[in-house]
């Protein structure tokens, strides 16, 4: 079921019990995809999008000599690829960043779904001009930003997209990212990657303990990152957890707990190339 895909929409508008039906119906057909895994190559021929369940992917695109730069994360309740069913063949790849439920939608049931529930097309139409949003941002960030403002951001940004689906719980989401990973998001080495969680963690803004990465101070965190959420667009966003309140942890404004793959010696481990 398309629970978060609903959850997701709602930022937008409000949904009557017909429509959240509608949308949930969407995810009927599915499948599980392991981690680092592609759930669409370059070249494929497509004639139905997919639908982000459960886990966690990637857009992204690899040179000839093997460099790759992700160019989106995805995470539950995100469309791989919503308009890409209209393109000759796919010009990018969707991995997997940890094992991944998805559900295959064929395309004439997305535009009968659309053609049925105009709200629910403003709604994806929304949605579509979000991912946009991101990705300018991302063009900004690996142009304009530091090393120490890229990861900040992307933190702030994945936090604010999680709980946004209703999957923050007491200021923790998960984000099974390696660094190599982030490193390939964020145009750095490994050892940049690294050396900059070191700096955040040194400043007093993260600790990095097992599988979990705490914001400490989250308002400083923004002003490192230079954050400004504006391009998210969240016109109904979810409450429960202010990004600002700082109700819950005194001056720091609450805790954020992001889970990540850690060494035993606790950084972030590499990953492997899909």
């Amino acid at each position: 079921m398309a629970k978060l895909l609903v959850t997701k929409l709602e930022n937008f508008t409000r949904l009557s019990d017909q429509e959240k039906q509608a949308v949930e119906a969407l995810g009927s057909h599915q499948r599980l995809v392991d981690a680092r895994e592609d759930i669409i190559r370059e070249g494929d021929v497509l004639d139905a999008v997919h639908l982000i369940l459960e886990g966690f992917a990637c857009r992204y695109k690899v040179l000839p000599d093997g460099r790759r730069q992700i160019i989106a994360h995805f995470i539950p309740g995100d469309f791989c690829n919503l308009r890409a069913f209209i393109l000759a063949e796919m010009d990018h790849n969707v991995g997997t960043l940890s094992k991944v439920r998805v559900a295959t939608i064929k395309r004439r049931t997305l535009i009968n779904l659309t053609d049925g529930y105009p709200r629910i097309a403003q709604a994806l139409w929304w949605s579509a001009m979000v991912d946009e949003a991101i990705t300018r941002e991302w063009i900004v960030n690996v142009g304009a930003r530091t090393a120490a403002e890229r990861v900040a951001h992307l933190l702030c940004e994945h936090y604010l997209r999680m709980r946004a689906v209703g999957l923050a719980v007491a200021n923790t989401v998960e984000m099974p990212i390696t660094q190599t990973e982030l490193g390939d998001t964020l145009g750095l080495s490994t050892v940049h990657v690294n050396r900059t969680l070191q700096d955040l963690r040194a400043e007093g803004l993260i600790v990095l303990r097992e599988r979990t990465l705490t914001v400490v101070d989250l308002p400083r965190l923004q002003q490192v990152a230079v954050f400004n959420p504006n391009y998210l667009h969240f016109l109904h966003a979810r409450s429960e957890t202010p990004f600002n309140d700082q109700s819950r942890g005194g001056t720091n404004g609450g805790a954020t707990a992001i889970l990540m793959p850690l060494t035993n010696e606790g950084e972030l481990r590499p990953g492997p190339p899909y």
